[in-house]
């Protein structure tokens, strides 16, 4: 039977143990801790990624919904409210309502292993972590003002940052800045400032910028989720992302185990996880290009050109489409 190791301890590594067991194979998990998100904002289409690959109807029942968006986006920008439809959740329920039944802490003794999945830090020693970018986020607690709608999020481009604020219940909610100290971009704030009430506590910080392992896969291992790559959380659905990315790397182990070339199987991968890097990248640019109203939005802007330029480069070194995923198998092309 072959054997899994899994390190993590996020929807990427829970992703990987679920489908991974449901295909038969041995995994052992090495759990690691890192601070969790407050609060996490899954679309429809997320949410049904996710009650497909757990097998979980019920997966998001009772969660608090978001059903409109407001947006004011670039230098003097009217407020723009459009339709919505997501759940929040804090990352630690979600992963309480995913974690795998029966997981183990430790590989027994002379159990050998064909694979480790790395979901987390640390990385394999010929992995380098490149990044681009250096703005950093804040997520403060939040309570919103008497009357504001608690089924709609904001959203609002600062002069030196921008500013996100999320209901996650009646009377409650969580803000997101980044490019600066919530207080002072609220400073300049022109919508969000109007919703919030006063700022509570204690603050969690983060990077906020798109970076990516390289390589991300090598023999009898790959990375997926955060150690594999990271997103702006402003352009990018980074939790339904890690998913994706369980998936394709549950996928490979299947593969290879059928049969299937490990070095063919191995560069599939890297190509599909190098082509959503560079779309976040592209998506970046336009959020970028668009908000941008001083000389930190054109920095910021110009280490987006430069992750673009380091994917360009990455072109040559095997990024070719090789298989297509039908439902959680790889498939051959051709």
């Amino acid at each position: 039977m072959t054997g899994v190791v899994i390190r993590g301890g996020g929807v990427a590594a829970y992703g990987c143990a679920h489908l991974l067991r449901a295909a038969g194979f041995q995994v052992v998990m090495e759990r690691t801790d890192r601070p969790r998100l407050p609060a996490v904002m899954l679309s429809e289409r997320t949410q049904a990624l996710f009650k497909d690959a757990f097998d979980r109807g019920d997966l998001f029942r009772d969660l608090p919904r978001i059903g409109k968006r407001v947006v004011a986006w670039g230098p003097n920008a009217q407020p723009l409210a459009l339709s919505h439809s997501a759940v929040v959740v804090s990352e630690q329920l979600l992963l309480e309502r995913l974690q795998p039944k029966l997981v183990l802490d430790h590989r027994p003794a002379g159990e050998e292993t064909n694979w480790t999945i790395v979901a987390s830090r640390p990385l394999p020693t010929d992995a380098v972590e490149h990044k681009f970018g250096a703005r950093m986020a804040t997520a403060i607690h939040v309570s919103p003002k008497d009357g504001s709608n608690p089924a709609a999020c904001w959203i609002e481009s600062i002069e030196s940052g921008w500013l996100f604020l999320l209901p996650d219940a009646p009377g409650s909610g969580w803000l997101l800045a980044a490019g600066g100290a919530a207080e002072s971009l609220l400073e300049r704030s022109r919508l969000i400032v109007k919703q919030i009430e006063r700022l509570g506590g204690p603050e969690a910080q983060f990077p906020a910028y798109p970076r990516i392992a390289w390589p991300f896969c090598g023999c009898g291992w790959l990375a997926c989720g955060t150690a594999a790559l990271a997103f702006d959380p402003l352009c990018g659905d980074g939790t339904g992302h890690a998913l994706r990315e369980a998936i394709l790397a549950s996928a490979v182990v299947r593969a290879v185990a059928k049969g299937a070339k490990p070095d063919d199987v191995l560069a599939h991968y890297q190509a599909r996880l190098m082509a959503g890097f560079k779309r976040h990248l592209e998506l970046c640019r336009g959020f970028y290009i668009s908000g941008r109203s001083g000389p930190w939005w054109d920095s910021e802007l110009d280490a987006v050109h430069r992750g673009l330029e380091w994917c360009r480069c990455q072109a040559g070194q095997g990024t070719e489409f090789r298989y297509r995923l039908c439902g959680f198998e790889l498939r051959a092309l051709g």
